[in-house]
């Protein structure tokens, strides 16, 4: 068709003035015509109130956009040239003379840090970890439709109640004993009461008041609380990844007990608990005092996400793979996603509340300089991941594939979460794009082994957290210091109390690394070895895999009563070789799924 067949005849001005009446006599065009007009009043004293306003405010407390200080923290008693101390945020006495301002400004920037001269500090590092725990919990909107998306239609209820009932079940155990076991004071193995008191209990946050701060990062322990039981959810939803479409609901509540309730606090305790035997490893008297050096999983590529992934594989491997399942080297494929869009933005949520995972786990806002550079490493690090797994992907087969690089940002992410507070924003870049591929090269591992991982959850989060776990070895720059980050401000640097991390690529030796492999080693090896025996048991006793006429029938309908789409035909073969059904007894299969709304 000639482009000019395209153009359309250009109306005069009368016309367009005919056309306008005409359709001004159309209720529906009315009701248009006077939502543009009120919208565009709307905009039109919204900006007019902007110009007005702004410019008032700016006149009216030029302190604002100056560098004259607001005087929002106390000033110092009998400062130079400054009336007696007062603090304007509790009705104290103003500074004195706008004169004073430079000499006041000197004085206040060298005591931000302080917490007696600025009693700001606290209160804006919990609300920080608030921020971080509420983006973390988020994630689990994420997960869930990230699950959702990759798994077949028939069982996306089952993986809506699993996720919700998993993250209700965690708050409760955790509450109860999970938050005492991995962060109470104890012994190097398990935890169990309030680190300055061992005489008082911290089961059931006992001895616990809204008040009671959380060693030295001043910020309360119900805070605190809250921000790990965010970490601890995700670390129990990463397990269900690989155990879709042929767990039991009653064989998924006994394994979320042991995982939430014991295996990720007490094994999460040798690495972040304030006795831990890898978190003091190195230290005078502790595990391996030889070595020099103790273990560092900045916010948890070994703790959440190897703990997650290793007892997902287990999972798999204790399961097997879902009836009909047939692997590249017995002629089949994977079992294709039934809905990509969900996948891919669930994927994206995670990417936004790793912003609360990462960044959060400074437990300062004072530590501007880490929480940037925190942000910042694990962006690029996705970045790299997710560009270095589509290419991969497509120099293989030649296809740009939407769950490869889905995966692929997902592994930078999960491999940045350890060392982005002490690497560099190109050592970002290099290991997350190393993740890229490693997560394919798991993928194809995975297929290799016949076992049947339907989000990538080993892959993602099992392998990529062991490589950025062992990747701060290798790339910390040696610029940031090796105790993390400080609740009054960016740490400094001293060779002498308070060192920095640095790694073997520069020229740090193999100290760090051999840290890092000892931990991650330790934590993986009893991860699985556990949570192999305790799917054993279950699957002895007949309740971790559904029955297999519930699995052929569907777990949405077997298990909860209802499909996630009831308005639309789902049949039993979701994929190449989807479902091990008898066609010739089924119901007979409708070609067409659209269903018309008129």
């Amino acid at each position: 068709m000639r482009r000019s067949e395209h153009k359309r005849e250009k109306l005069s001005l009368a016309a367009k003035f005919s056309r306008l009446k005409t359709r001004m006599g159309d209720p529906e065009w009315r009701r248009f015509a006077a939502t543009i007009a009120v919208g565009k009043f709307l905009g039109l004293a919204l900006l007019l109130a902007i110009v007005i306003v702004v410019p008032a405010l700016i006149s009216a407390s030029p302190q604002l956009v100056s560098g004259t200080p607001a005087y929002a923290q106390a000033p110092v008693d009998n400062m130079p040239g400054m009336a007696p101390a007062g603090n304007v945020l509790t009705g104290g006495a103003a500074p004195a003379a706008a004169t004073t301002a430079p000499s006041a400004t000197m004085v206040m920037v060298s005591d931000l840090s302080d917490t007696a001269k600025n009693p700001l500090i606290n209160p804006i590092n919990t609300l920080w970890t608030l921020l971080g725990a509420f983006l973390v919990f988020g994630m689990q909107v994420g997960f869930t439709m990230l699950e959702a998306g990759f798994c077949r239609s028939r069982e996306t209820v089952n993986v809506l109640v699993e996720c919700v009932f998993d993250t209700c079940l965690c708050g409760v155990l955790y509450y109860a004993f999970g938050y005492a076991f991995m962060f109470g004071g104890g012994n190097g193995f398990i935890g169990w009461h309030d680190p300055n008191d061992p005489s008082k209990s911290w089961f059931f946050l006992q001895n616990i008041t809204a008040m009671s701060l959380y060693g030295a990062t001043g910020i309360p322990v119900l805070a605190h609380w809250l921000f790990q039981f965010a970490f601890a959810d995700c670390a129990s939803t990463i397990c269900s990844g690989t155990m879709i479409g042929r767990t039991g609901f009653v064989g998924d509540i006994l394994y979320s007990i042991c995982v939430s309730g014991f295996i990720y606090p007490i094994i999460g305790h040798w690495a972040w608990g304030p006795d831990g035997f890898l978190y003091t490893m190195g230290g005078k008297g502790m595990f391996l005092e030889m070595l020099g050096m103790n273990f560092h999983d900045f916010a948890g590529s070994t703790v959440v996400h190897s703990i997650g992934g290793w007892i997902a594989l287990a999972g798999g491997i204790v399961l097997g793979p879902r009836i009909g399942r047939r692997f590249k080297r017995d002629g089949g494929a994977p079992m294709l996603p039934h809905d990509l869009t969900i996948a891919v933005c669930g994927g994206l949520l995670l990417w936004f509340g790793w912003y609360g995972f990462n960044p959060g786990s400074t437990l300062s806002a004072m530590d501007i300089g880490g929480i940037a550079r925190v942000a910042a490493n694990t962006t690029l690090a996705a970045c790299a991941a997710g560009l270095t797994a589509v290419f991969f992907m497509y120099i293989r087969t030649g296809k740009w594939d939407a769950a490869a690089i889905t995966n692929g940002f997902l592994a930078g992410l999960v491999a940045i979460t350890c060392p982005c507070y002490w690497v560099s924003p190109l050592g970002s870049l290099i290991l997350g794009g190393i993740a890229g591929v490693i997560v394919l090269l798991a993928v194809d591992l995975l297929e290799y082994l016949r076992v049947d991982d339907p989000i990538g959850a080993w892959p993602v989060h099992g392998v990529c957290g062991v490589w950025g776990t062992l990747s701060l070895g290798l790339f910390a720059s040696g610029e940031y210091a090796a105790a993390g980050s400080s609740n009054t401000g960016t740490p400094v640097v001293d060779a002498a109390s308070n060192p920095a991390l640095t790694g073997l690529l520069y020229g740090g030796g193999v100290k760090v690394l051999a840290a890092q492999c000892i931990g991650s080693a330790t934590i993986v090896i009893s991860t699985f070895a556990i949570a192999f025996a305790i799917f054993k048991v279950l699957d002895a006793v007949g309740i971790l895999r559904i029955s297999r006429e519930g699995e052929l029938e569907g777990m949405d309908l077997h298990e909860h009563g209802i499909s996630a789409y009831p308005e639309y035909v789902v049949t039993a073969l979701a994929a190449p070789a989807g479902a091990a059904v008898n066609v010739s007894r089924s119901r007979p299969i409708k070609k067409s799924v659209h269903v018309s709304g008129k």
